[in-house]
């Protein structure tokens, strides 16, 4: 294969038969349960990069059944998100996701800097509940679970929140093992119709693992829980910060003397 044939036709890993096709990714009756609890503070901060900002002490925890997503097909992740400030604007970081799918596991991580690991999410109502439940291997590493469809939430709130920004930290290592990308990634979801959203009575229960260790950030109070089905796009990625830049060394050299530099962003 010619040096111009490689450089013409290489998008991701394997060359000849990449493990997820190009976008776009659209999501049809993607099912969120999602429940929002209150963390240990300090337990954030030591997880959430700068130049993001921990705006309240809270997690939200997600239960996510896709089963129909273009490219990547039918598959369930679970995990935590963290509501953060980038200069003023809120947002959300991706602090770990775990999902059962070769595809979106390879594209999340290789294209938009997605924290994936493979386990065993599942999402389901049973009687009259809705369960989540994650296994790492055979170890239950979570349970979610909420009273079906109590109250409707208003759909129109709910796509507005699904469309604000989203940050994960995107990291590839060079062939030596150090880091040869690390940069702040800013996407949105796109193209979002909300098909239903509903609230109940919640509980979540987060237990330890060496490998999958979402109890680091304990709950200490659920504050609320959330159901929805939505169709949307997920979107292409913009590096907003490079860990990497001269520019983002003198940054952090400026912090500690204490004069303020305007953050690297693009």
């Amino acid at each position: 294969m010619k040096h111009e044939t490689v450089r013409a036709t290489a998008f991701a890993m394997p060359l000849t038969n990449p493990a997820f096709p190009p976008g776009p990714y659209r999501f049809t009756n993607r099912e969120y349960f999602i429940i929002q609890y209150r963390t240990d503070p300090e337990a954030l901060r030591r997880i959430v990069p700068a130049p993001l900002e921990v705006t309240e002490p809270v997690v939200n925890y997600e239960f996510i059944r896709m089963p129909d997503s273009t490219g990547f097909g039918d598959y369930t992740e679970s995990g935590q998100v963290i509501p953060v400030s980038y200069q003023g604007q809120a947002g959300s970081f991706t602090h770990q996701m775990f999902l059962n799918d070769h595809p979106p596991i390879a594209g999340g991580r290789e294209l938009w800097g997605f924290p994936k690991k493979l386990a065993q999410p599942k999402l389901a109502v049973e009687i009259d509940t809705l369960v989540g439940t994650l296994n790492y291997g055979s170890v239950r590493i979570a349970t979610g679970t909420m009273g079906y469809k109590h109250r409707a939430l208003d759909i129109e709130l709910e796509a507005r929140k699904l469309a604000a920004p989203n940050f994960l930290l995107k990291i590839i290592p060079h062939v030596d093992g150090t880091a040869r990308v690390c940069e702040l990634v800013r996407f949105h979801l796109e193209d979002i119709t909300v098909r239903g959203a509903w609230t109940g009575p919640a509980a979540l229960d987060l237990y330890s693992h060496a490998l999958a260790p979402v109890a680091e950030l304990p709950v200490l109070q659920v504050l609320s829980a959330k159901h929805l089905v939505a169709d949307l796009t997920l979107g292409l990625g913009a590096v907003v910060h490079d860990y990497l830049s001269p520019g983002a060394a003198a940054q952090r050299r400026s912090s500690r003397s204490g004069i303020p530099i305007e953050a690297n962003a693009g």
